[in-house]
């Protein structure tokens, strides 16, 4: 039986993936970064559930040892962990920077690191990155963000050429606007790391916080990823990557067709 790591399960993509997945008669090893998501996945019915934290390379190390213990191998390893953190490049501090980082980046790359090794050893995978839209395209006062997805496009093309011919396959989704906590975790943080009340964007961020803001167009449900995840692990020969939400393919269309400057006029309409 095919079986998958999904990092990121406490809610949203994560929690909704694992979910289809389950019914799915996939063997689904779903984490979370905090022991009391870990306790709620476990009262759903994931008696393989475990804590991990992307930020702790000896956690990662921990829920592979533990599955590999299980099952002997790893087929899918979903990289989904990840957060926003809004605000202007000039109002976002480094540290706060390398924090949105820690978790997009360097946690993703930590656990594709060390599962790579299993998977050219039992010489087969399929490792899935979770992108965005924004790793296509770039809004506005979503820099730090951005930058992290533009970071996860940068690594997985390369380590695509990199496994070229060894069955492994790296695999980008580029997900549009989806249903989840996320918007509420990122005003959490905007709250948190900027200086509201000083920024020239001052403004523009009470006005997010009022949540009087415009609805966002081609909005999906988080079924629409977990069935693209279900999809890539039927397939023997999936694809480089998987565009999710008409907002991301008629964005991606149009980062390939126009100039730079035309682009940015509709970019800053939307954001």
């Amino acid at each position: 039986m095919t079986n998958i790591i999904i990092t990121g399960c406490s809610t949203g993509i994560g929690l909704e993936t694992a979910l289809y997945l389950k019914d799915k008669f996939i063997t689904v090893y779903p984490t979370a970064r905090e022991q009391k998501d870990v306790d709620m996945l476990k009262e759903l019915g994931f008696k393989y559930a475990m804590k991990l934290d992307v930020r702790d390379p000896k956690e990662i190390s921990s829920a592979i040892e533990r599955v590999l213990k299980i099952d002997g191998k790893i087929d899918i390893w979903f990289n989904n962990a990840g957060f926003g953190q809004p605000g202007a490049i000039e109002d976002i501090q480094t540290d706060v920077l390398r924090e949105q980082f820690e978790t997009n980046v360097f946690g993703l790359h930590e656990s594709t690191r060390q599962i790579i090794p299993i998977m050219r050893k039992q010489g087969f995978g399929k490792i899935i990155q979770h992108s965005s839209v924004l790793g296509i395209i770039s809004l506005n006062a979503r820099g730090a963000y951005n930058a992290s997805k533009y970071a996860i496009e940068g690594l997985t093309d390369t380590l695509r050429l990199e496994l070229k011919g060894t069955n492994i396959y790296p695999i980008l989704l580029n997900t549009g606007p989806i249903s989840s906590s996320f918007r509420k975790t990122a005003i959490k943080k905007l709250k948190e790391n900027v200086d509201i009340d000083n920024s020239i964007f001052s403004d523009r961020y009470k006005k997010s916080l009022s949540g009087t803001q415009k609805s966002v167009p081609f909005n999906e449900e988080a079924i629409s990823v977990a069935r693209v995840v279900h999809k890539i692990a039927l397939s023997q020969n999936p694809k480089p990557r998987y565009y999710i939400t008409k907002a991301t393919y008629l964005l991606g269309y149009l980062k390939r067709v126009l100039s730079s400057s035309l682009l940015d006029k509709i970019l800053i309409k939307i954001g």
